[in-house]
């Protein structure tokens, strides 16, 4: 993964704080309006609806802290393959798909299971030189819209490497047919499969790791119904 392309990804999420600190500034501001103007029962009301919200981007947050941590992994290992030593690394202070047919057979000559911490089958990954597919696990019904999938997996990672490669392609530093592209198998709005093709080696490890940060976060949040 470039450092350009995680530098992209911080900018997008300091960019997401500074509009909740603009959300927090406006529900003060409301707050202290209610105080002056409403009854007891509607204030209390009104304490409950900002509870809510702010327990709702509290969740949104630690998730999307937990995907930067695992940016600040392939950054760290990016910049210790360039030769800098640890003390020199610097520490940190919606795209619509449409249903898919399943793609044309590959044959896959190495499969990896994904699994949660506590040994829960996730999905089973099938890596070829330059390409992956991931089979999620039948009984569990990972939908599309559950986050980070669609946040983080698809427009974070999958669609930034796609511009990157679209870059490389026009400079000539790549030929076209050459650039990242992947596809989703859907029932409905459950995901079935992943393929990803043209994948550069020095991604297929953080590619891994991301799809299986991404399902054990929508497992979590499947079983928790949040």
């Amino acid at each position: 993964m470039k450092l350009s392309f995680i530098a992209e990804i911080l900018v997008v999420s300091i960019g997401n704080l500074r509009r909740f600190d603009k959300h927090l500034r406006a529900m003060y501001v409301e707050g202290k309006k209610m105080s002056r103007e409403n009854t007891e029962g509607e204030k209390v009301k009104k304490i409950a609806e900002f509870r809510t919200l702010l327990e709702k981007r509290i969740r949104e947050m630690e998730t999307e802290l937990e995907g930067m941590r695992v940016l600040l992994g392939f950054m760290n290992t990016a910049l210790l393959e360039k030769g800098f030593k640890r003390a020199e690394m610097v520490k940190p202070a919606s795209t619509i798909l449409p249903e898919t047919a399943a793609p044309s057979v590959v044959e896959y000559k190495r499969s990896v299971p994904l699994k949660t911490a506590t040994g829960d089958l996730l999905a089973n990954l099938y890596v070829e030189e330059n390409s992956m597919r991931v089979v999620l696990a039948e009984e569990k019904d990972f939908n599309i819209n559950t986050p980070p999938f669609m946040s983080f997996l698809v427009e974070r990672v999958l669609v930034k490497m796609q511009e990157k490669d679209r870059e490389a392609a026009g400079t000539g530093e790549i030929a076209p047919e050459k650039i990242l592209s992947y596809n989703i198998v859907r029932e409905g709005d459950v995901v079935r499969e992943i393929t990803i093709q043209n994948i550069r080696s020095e991604r297929l490890k953080e590619l891994k790791s991301t799809i299986r940060w991404t399902l054990e976060k929508m497992y979590e949040k499947m079983k928790t119904g949040s």
